[in-house]
């Protein structure tokens, strides 16, 4: 029998981790000395032994190593497993290469633009969300005070509350100048009767939504657009959908007229993307 100590130096594993292999079950030692405490192995577990580091190496985990050195397992479910193990990899080299693609795309930025943008762009899933809306073509985004006068003096009425932050939806596949396809959105739960104008209807979930915060005036918010525009173009995505502009915190300036210079404004932009 071998000491630990020498197991270790044989093994190349420390002692420490053979402890805990021994409290996870996956190497018990041959003895243990009742009054020292001393771990005792045999030179034959040492196979079993790099069993453990080689299904390690491969990232299982000692959970997962336990079932792969069961004896009742099968060479199918040994296959099924490490399969498994195959797409979780091959699943985190991708996300790993987008993540390098993000940080290379923002390099490119900084350099060109030979500073920081205040603005920080993430992918995030939106859960579907029942809203009732009011569409309609308006000469400029400012004007759709029209649309939300509407929506809301309906939900007033009916006394229905809004359940998260208000949005724009903006239905246009281009920038225009005039004449721009909007819809104004209150996120509900309760139910509500349509009418001819106010619609009612659930959102689908989107898995890629692009996402920034504005903070700061209306006035200033292509500033936000532009860079989220060159964002979604740098890191090989495309827009497939309306994109939302969700009013986070907003300061008005009275008879529901939203302030469009007021500095405290919070809006997040979201466009829904996919790879190219």
């Amino acid at each position: 029998m071998i000491r630990i100590g020498d197991f270790s130096k044989l093994s190349r594993v420390s002692v420490k981790t053979l402890r805990y292999y021994d409290e996870m079950d996956l190497l018990k030692p041959v003895e243990v000395d009742r009054f020292t405490g001393y771990r005792y192995y045999e030179y034959d577990q040492l196979p079993r032994l790099n069993r453990i580091l080689a299904l390690r190496d491969l990232g299982f985990s000692l959970e997962e190593i336990g079932q792969l050195l069961g004896d009742s397992l099968t060479p199918e479910q040994m296959r099924g497993m490490l399969k498994l193990r195959q797409v979780e990899i091959r699943q985190s080299v991708q996300e790993e290469t987008e993540r390098l693609a993000r940080v290379e795309a923002r390099l490119r930025q900084i350099e060109q633009e030979d500073d920081m943008s205040k603005y920080d762009v993430v992918i995030k899933k939106v859960e579907p969300i029942k809203v009732a809306s009011v569409r309609g073509v308006v000469p400029t985004p400012p004007q759709q005070v029209s649309l939300w006068s509407e929506l809301e003096g309906y939900l007033a009425r009916q006394r229905v509350h809004s359940a998260a932050p208000c949005f724009s939806l903006y239905h246009d596949d281009e920038y225009k100048e005039r004449d721009w396809d909007i819809e104004a959105c209150e996120p509900i739960e309760a139910d509500l009767a349509e009418t001819g104008r106010v619609k009612v209807r659930t959102l689908p979930a989107v898995e890629t939504m692009a996402c920034t915060v504005h903070h700061g005036p209306f006035v200033t918010l292509n500033e936000a657009y532009d860079a989220i525009g060159k964002w979604i173009d740098a890191n090989g995505y495309r827009i497939c959908g309306p994109s939302r502009e969700i009013y986070l915190h907003v300061t008005e300036e009275g008879h529901g007229m939203v302030s469009q210079t007021a500095s405290d404004t919070v809006n997040e932009i979201q466009f829904p993307v996919e790879k190219v």
